[in-house]
């Protein structure tokens, strides 16, 4: 199958093996340049603080640079590397190797690292000192002592702990089938009840129009008490407002009968008032006409 983004020309021979070595190239490209003298350019960052050697600049941690990677030796199995660089400020070139004994970085050559070193002493705090005391000389008998209380520590206690749990697993593994009928007998007992609770769960919701997502309170012996008292709380307020308004009934009502014939017979008189008034008045307006007829014929 053809590789994706190559050009293979028309001459090209399957027997020449890969376009790289078909073209006289390295897989890297213009990294492996020096790949001959065992070096390959690589992105390397400063890990400290320097001063460039050369120009004696400062250099920041975290600066990058295109490095010549090349291995040097090795610690046990770990490879050391050696990494040269070229001052962007200058024509200089510094080297900075690896140290695995010591997990750090080294400058070897070109420049010299930043001394950072927090000492408290010097910054107002405390010193450091070693609090370990220089080992005594060994004494026979202390450590004859000392190996018989450990011996006598693992006769009394460990070796019976070790005895118990070991007890524990065989009787847990014994036979592990049983063991796991019975768990899975339980758990679908379980999930039988939780299925009966989550149905009678949902018709109530239903009866009473309820949403979906409230979730009811389980019942039990304490629940069922509890709503009880609430219940009979309920009724004894509700009989007591019902004493009440009915006492407050039976306090106005002889008030407001009374009240009801006062105000009957004051609109009962008030309209005969009125309709006594209405007829003087007519008569008075059918009068003055009339003698107003008798005056003019005389």
């Amino acid at each position: 199958m053809q590789g994706f983004n190559k050009y293979y020309p028309p001459d090209y021979d399957p027997s020449h093996g890969s376009l790289n070595s078909y073209r006289g190239k390295h897989a890297l490209g213009d990294r492996a340049r020096k790949i001959d003298q065992g070096i390959l350019i690589t992105r390397f960052e400063l890990p400290f603080n320097i001063w460039c050697g050369t120009c004696n600049n400062h250099i920041g941690m975290g600066v990058r640079y295109n490095a010549e990677k090349k291995k040097i030796g090795a610690y046990y199995s770990t490879p050391i590397f050696s990494f040269r660089c070229k001052c962007h400020l200058c024509d200089g070139w510094f080297e900075i190797h690896t140290d695995p004994k010591n997990t750090r970085y080294v400058v070897v050559s070109g420049a010299r690292q930043k001394d950072e070193e927090w000492n408290p002493e010097e910054n107002g705090g405390f010193a450091i000192h070693d609090t370990e005391q220089a080992a005594a000389p060994l004494d026979p008998l202390a450590a004859l002592e000392k190996t018989t209380d450990a011996k006598h520590h693992v006769e009394k206690v460990q070796v019976p702990r070790i005895e118990s749990l070991q007890q524990l697993s065989e009787h847990y593994n014994a036979d592990p089938y049983s063991l796991s009928s019975k768990v899975r007998k339980r758990f679908r007992e379980d999930k039988k009840v939780e299925k009966l609770k989550q149905k009678a769960d949902d018709e109530l919701k239903g009866r009473y129009g309820l949403p979906e997502t409230l979730s009811l309170a389980q019942e039990d012996e304490e629940s069922r008490q509890a709503a009880k008292d609430e219940w009979d709380k309920g009724v004894r307020e509700l009989e007591l407002r019902r004493q009440a308004k009915r006492q407050r009934m039976a306090l106005q009502g002889p008030l407001s009968s009374s009240s009801r014939t006062q105000t009957r017979s004051s609109g009962s008189s008030g309209g005969l008032t009125s309709l006594r008034a209405r007829i003087l008045e007519n008569t008075t307006r059918r009068s003055l006409p009339r003698a107003g007829q008798t005056n003019s014929n005389k």
